[in-house]
């Protein structure tokens, strides 16, 4: 009757969770926040270089509110300068972070002001609020897809 099936991914390049041993979904599980956790330490830091080596080669990073879609590691990597000259004294709360075999979301707000031109639907010097909610596709360990779906508020 309905269109999806519980616990089956509908993108044919997932896993199937149904087909995994219960300790390999544990360790898949516990790979993937470790590589989302990386990830985010890794932004903190605006080490870009560490940010990049953590996708995939054919990587795709989408903000859909934005409109923004870009594909491949130097793709990526150039978008991730750009949002770093663009924003100060970023703090990123988390608020709840799960993950399966093939995902990881994670939702968290992010507090800044807004310096540079590039990247944001803000006037420069604003200070924003963010709420980020992440969806990550992982392949082996690594990131394939990352949609950050945003949700901007001046304060």
């Amino acid at each position: 009757m309905g269109l999806f099936k519980v616990g089956v991914s509908m993108n044919p390049k997932s896993r199937n969770p149904l087909k995994s041993t219960p300790a390999r979904r544990d360790s898949l599980i516990k790979a993937n926040l470790a590589a989302v956790a990386a990830h985010f330490q890794s932004e903190s830091a605006r080490q870009v270089e560490k940010v990049r080596d953590l996708y995939t080669d054919d990587i795709v990073w989408e903000a859909p509110a934005r409109n923004l879609l870009f594909r491949g590691k130097k793709d990526v990597a150039d978008n991730y300068r750009k949002m770093f000259a663009s924003l100060k004294d970023l703090e990123i709360r988390n608020l709840d972070c799960f993950a399966t075999e093939n995902r990881v979301v994670d939702d968290s707000v992010a507090r800044c002001r807004v310096i540079g031109p590039d990247f944001l639907p803000v006037p420069i010097g604003s200070q924003v609020e963010i709420r980020l909610v992440h969806i990550f596709e992982l392949r082996e360990g690594k990131i394939a897809k990352e949609t950050a779906f945003e949700m901007w508020k001046l304060v």
